[in-house]
């Protein structure tokens, strides 16, 4: 079993709305996999970070990202730093990946000022900056396409993907 779409990106890029849009077109779930592990931790992905720190909740989340990709049918969309782990993106290789790439200012407005984002503690820009100049690369080296969501609403880029594997077959 394999996920229709997997959505990376950074935060910011409209992963979980996007994916909400999609499921509904193609009438199948939308699965993340942030929701994912504080599920199963019953605990917010910043407090996971505060009482147990990264390391814990990065094994968690590639642990969430590898029973999501056996298990979901649906539309999956993965937390922002999932890719950073070399067998996640292993696990992806094969999959549609779809990579909502935002650029820095739109990034910023949309995540505001980083509430409940623990990796944006401190100057939020920065840090953003930081986070996509680390994070691009591997976004596109991952993603089978890239659609770029700056100025567009999520209807628009929802739209984009779907036309877009439709031609392809696989919409």
């Amino acid at each position: 079993m394999n996920p229709r779409v997997v959505l990376i990106g950074p935060m910011g890029a409209g992963k979980s709305t996007v994916a909400s849009l999609l499921a509904t077109a193609w009438g199948v779930a939308a699965r993340d996999t942030d929701n994912d592990v504080e599920d199963a931790e019953g605990r917010t992905i910043a407090e996971i970070f505060v009482d147990s720190g990264e390391g814990y909740f990065r094994t968690r989340e590639a642990a969430a990202v590898a029973d999501a990709l056996a298990t979901h049918d649906g539309v999956l969309s993965l937390g922002g730093g999932a890719v950073l782990d070399p067998a996640t993106r292993e696990l992806l290789a094969g999959q549609t990946v779809v990579f909502l790439r935002v650029g820095l200012a739109e990034a910023v407005k949309r995540v505001g000022l980083g509430v409940g984002r623990p990796l944006l503690l401190g100057n939020v820009r920065s840090r953003v900056k930081a986070l996509l100049d680390e994070r691009t690369p591997i976004y596109e080296s991952t993603a089978t396409m890239v659609v770029d969501t700056d100025a567009r609403t999520p209807d628009e880029v929802a739209s984009e993907i779907v036309a877009a594997l439709a031609r392809e077959g696989r919409g």
